[in-house]
């Protein structure tokens, strides 16, 4: 991590739970529980909603897309870094402003996707954009320079067309 901003939360680490899978994952879904159902974040005035289905073993499906990674619903793996930073896309959203912060807006699957990029992490929380309402689609790490780039790529088009 480098000089991350103050208002981000520290890592849930999984070694601070001495490998127990379970009791950590129940800590971190109780962190999620927080940020986005009893105190769901605001983005630019406008409320989040919640994909809650499909239910995988109790858990929101939007849980599962911020801790994991894969196409199939089903068959999703964890990801121990999405994981550790399950306290970080509600902040990362309701500072969006902050100098630190990039967004954007791309078209996907023909609808909106908001993209908030706290960049000097690595990290990306996606907002899909419904009729009245937001949903929090993903958030992840990235690992990869080509990520990187493309992800860049669309931030200066997005912004180049706006002025």
């Amino acid at each position: 991590m480098t000089d991350a901003p103050e208002w981000l939360p520290s890592l849930i680490l999984f070694s601070d739970f001495n490998g127990n899978w379970d009791r950590y994952l129940e800590a971190i879904y109780a962190c999620f529980n927080q940020d986005f159902i009893d105190s769901p974040p605001i983005f630019h005035g406008r409320r989040l909603g919640l994909k809650r289905h499909p239910m995988t073993h109790g858990k929101e499906a939007t849980f599962w897309h911020m801790t994991s990674e894969g196409t199939d619903e089903e068959s999703r793996i964890p990801d121990i870094r999405r994981c550790e930073r399950i306290r970080w896309p509600k902040p990362v959203i309701e500072y969006v402003d902050d100098p630190k912060v990039k967004y954007w807006v791309s078209v996907k699957r023909n609808e909106d996707r908001i993209h908030i990029w706290l960049e000097d992490e690595d990290y990306v929380v996606v907002l899909a954009d419904r009729r009245g309402f937001l949903l929090p689609w993903t958030a992840f790490l990235i690992t990869r320079e080509h990520t990187r780039s493309k992800l860049r790529k669309e931030y200066d088009a997005y912004w180049k067309t706006k002025g």
